[in-house]
Order: structure tokens, then C-alpha cells, then sequence
């Protein structure tokens, strides 16, 4: 078959994609970066399309020619003002699955959510509930797949929860009592391609693994798999979650906002035996879903999510508060002295002293900020060597000084070119797998 398959350089698309070629058919990509679809599969035809865009079965209806069946896992979990609900989750969905039907297109799969059902609230589900109910009233063999929440070592949501799973403690909303119903991608792409290649495929599946557990279960699973302690958590009050997913709301690349609490919070299970039954088997345990030949590789990835950060922080706070200490906490005129002593006079002092501390505040702010941070590592570490090398110059007793003022120098550097090392691996390996 020639699949047309949407979103294929996201997390599920893409794994579709792949499934598709391990199965003998002919997937065909669309998707908005057409480059980053040919840099990942070089001997397929992709075909540029934008949901934010297409929103009329006509703009659908060209790219449908010679397809045999189409799947749709464009998904996003928050909007923004580039991406919406309304367009991605709803309006380009109903467009394409009616081009599908004027294209004689028969066979298409819907890639929802679970709990976009009678019991929607959130935007995220009503969006999808729309494409899913105007799907089930076409002339069309179509199937909706609504996964839980899919793990995968690559996807983002899984990412989080190894992250937080590899926290020395970590921090659950309500102490993390909700309850979900993992569900390895695995199992999500094969009843996918049984849909397709099936006779008679059902028309919803509730996509949800066979045990439904607490979310603080569902990391002490992981953590158990990562090689690590027992799982040690601290309880947030859930009045103070809702009042932080407020501020998280306004974050750029936060996950979290109230809509995906009371999503968390509304819990996301479902029976499996319907799921179970199609796939000629049960889902894949949670107690499974890490085989131990990747544990280690993914333990250390999941540290670095939280350690990396840390560390930043703990340098920004460096350069923050030596400014602070510098124009406000130590004395002026022993400042002046230093500096004098140093070859920096009359007025060059004060402006040295003031500039100097205006460029360490600079600096600290820079790296609170999501921006590409391996030139501003670069910066820090030159700075560092030259007033490391001017100080060892003018005032060599620092070397000696019982608190080593100098010395400190050292690991900051050390730290500073891992940072920088380790951020342009991770950037190296994210633009391989677009």
C-alpha cells in the first residue's frame, strides 16, 4: 500500500513510517519541513503540507493521488500562536478525511487521544473529539486509535517521566496518586498497521496498557528499570499545582498548564481487553518497557536532563551574585584598591568596577535564557582565563589565599567546557533524528 502518513516527523508518525518500510509498503511523509522528512528517509517522496494551513478538502485532494490509505498523527500537546488546536487537532483533519472520501481514498487512521470522549474538557481533547466523531460519519473503512500515554525512550513525554524518575527526590502533584494506563509505542504502531492491513479493523480502539497505575507507580517502574534506589517523593499540595501551572502557562516549552493538569488530574485508563483482543496479545507491561541493554545509556541521559540544568543554574547564580557582592555587599574602596593594584587608576576604577558587574549580571541572565548557549559558554571560559591570568600577574597572593579564590576557577572552567561539550552532543544527536 501507499500510506500517506501526517506528522510523520513527530514522535508516533515517524515510528509509523518506519513500520511501514519494516512491512513492505510504500509510506509517503507529509509533512511541513520536507528537508528534515528527506534527511530521515532519503528514498521516500515527501509531500510538503501544513496544517495551519490546509484546512479544505481541496488543498487535500492533489496529494491524495495513488494513495491507498491514510494516517493522521499530527498532534500537538499545548498550543501556540503558530500551532492550534482548532486547525491541527480539528479543521485540517476533517479536511483531509473529506478529500479522502472525494479522492476514493477508503482506509485512513485516526491518531487520537484517549479521553477525548463524552467526559472532554480540556481543549486538547475536545479538538480531537471533533476530527474523531466527524471521521465515524464518512463513507470511509476508518479506524480511531486513542493511545494513553505512550512510552518511548525518544518521545518528549517519556523523556519528562525519566527525568523525573531519575530525580535523588522528586516533587508529584497531589504526592502523584492519578492514575494512567502506559502504553509502549510499540504496541501503538502495531495496532496502527493492523488497522491498515486488516479486512475488518474496528472502528474505535482504546489504546491503553494493561495495567492502570498511580503516576508515582508508574516512575517507581521506571526508576526500578533505570537501575536506580526506590523512588523517594515529596507530595505538592494540588492547590499549589493549579496556582503554578498558571505561571507555568506563560513558560516557552513547558508542558505544563492548567488545561494538561486537569487532564492529570481526570486520570487516563482504560480496559485493554479490546485492545488486547486485536493485537492477538496482551500490551506490553510497564515492568518491561526499558530492556535492561539500554538501562545504562538512558540512566545517564535521564541524570543529564536534571544535572545539566543544575549545573547551569549554579553558574548563573556565579555571575548573578558576584555582581550583587560586587557593587552592594563589598566594600567600594577595597574594590578600588584591588583594581588599582592591578594597573586600573583614578577614573577607569569605578568604571571597571561598575562595567565589570554589569557584564557579570549579563552573563548570569544569559544562561537563564533558552537560547543557543555553546558561544556564551565559550565567552565565560575566556573571561575566566583572562582575569585568572591578570590576577595571577598584579596580585599573585590569591594563588595562596586560604580560600582559594583562584583555584575555584578551575572546576568552573571544568564545568563550563562540559556544558559546553555535552549541549553540543545532545544538539548533534536532536538534528539527527528530524
Amino acid at each position: 500500500m501507499r500510506v500517506l502518513v501526517t506528522g510523520a516527523t513527530g514522535f508516533i508518525g515517524g515510528a509509523v513510517v518506519d513500520a511501514l518500510i519494516a512491512h513492505g509498503h510504500e509510506p509517503v511523509p507529509a509533512v511541513r519541513d520536507v528537508a528534515a522528512a528527506r534527511r530521515r528517509w532519503p528514498l521516500l517522496q515527501a509531500v510538503q503540507a501544513d496544517f495551519m494551513r490546509d484546512l479544505h478538502p481541496a488543498d487535500w485532494v492533489p496529494r491524495l493521488a495513488g494513495i491507498d490509505a491514510v494516517v493522521n498523527a499530527v498532534g500537538i500537546l499545548r498550543e501556540n500562536r503558530r500551532q492550534t488546536f482548532a486547525a491541527l487537532h480539528s479543521a485540517a483533519p476533517r479536511a483531509l478525511f473529506a478529500a479522502c472520501v472525494d479522492a476514493g481514498v477508503s482506509r485512513v487512521v485516526q491518531v487520537s487521544a484517549l479521553g477525548a470522549d463524552d467526559r472532554a474538557r480540556s481543549r486538547y481533547h475536545l479538538s480531537k473529539r471533533e476530527a474523531d466523531r466527524f471521521l465515524a460519519t464518512l463513507p470511509l473503512r476508518a479506524t480511531v486509535v486513542q493511545p494513553s500515554v505512550v512510552f518511548a525512550p525518544e518521545g518528549a513525554s517519556a523523556r519528562a517521566f525519566l527525568t523525573m524518575a531519575a530525580l535523588p527526590i522528586t516533587a508529584l502533584p497531589g504526592g502523584g496518586v492519578q492514575r494512567l494506563a502506559p502504553v509502549h509505542l510499540d504496541d501503538v504502531v502495531e495496532v496502527i498497521l493492523r488497522s491498515l492491513e486488516s479486512e475488518v479493523s474496528p472502528a474505535l480502539i482504546e489504546a491503553a496498557g494493561g495495567e492502570c497505575v498511580t503516576l508515582r507507580g508508574y516512575l517507581a517502574h521506571l526508576r526500578h528499570q533505570l537501575g536506580l534506589g526506590p523512588l523517594r517523593v515529596v507530595a505538592v499540595p494540588m492547590p499549589i499545582v493549579r496556582s503554578g501551572a498558571h505561571l507555568m502557562a506563560h513558560v516557552p516549552g513547558s508542558m505544563v498548564d492548567p488545561e494538561t493538569v486537569a487532564m492529570l488530574e481526570r486520570g487516563n485508563c482504560a480496559p485493554a481487553a479490546a485492545f488486547a483482543a486485536f493485537m492477538g496479545r496482551p500490551p506490553r507491561a510497564v515492568a518491561t518497557f526499558i530492556a535492561p541493554r539500554e538501562a545504562g545509556a538512558l540512566r545517564q541521559r535521564a541524570q543529564l536532563q536534571w544535572l545539566l540544568p543544575l549545573l547551569r543554574l549554579s553558574i548563573a547564580a556565579v555571575w548573578i551574585l558576584t555582581a550583587f557582592v560586587s557593587v552592594f555587599a563589598y566594600p567600594i574602596e577595597a574594590s578600588l584598591d584591588l583594581l588599582a593594584r592591578s594597573g586600573i587608576h583614578g577614573a577607569l576604577g569605578p568604571a571597571a568596577l561598575y562595567g565589570s558587574a554589569a557584564l557579570d549580571l549579563l552573563l548570569g541572565i544569559l544562561m537563564l535564557l533558552p537560547i543557543n548557549r555553546r558561544p556564551l559558554y565559550i565567552v565565560q571560559m575566556l573571561l575566566i582565563v583572562g582575569y585568572t591570568a591578570v590576577i595571577s600577574v598584579a596580585l599573585p597572593e590569591f594563588w595562596r589565599h586560604p580560600y582559594g579564590p583562584l583555584l575555584k576557577n578551575l572546576p568552573i572552567l571544568a564545568a563550563l567546557l562540559a556544558l559546553h561539550q555535552l549541549e553540543n552532543t545532545r544538539r548533534m544527536k536532536s538534528v539527527s533524528v528530524q
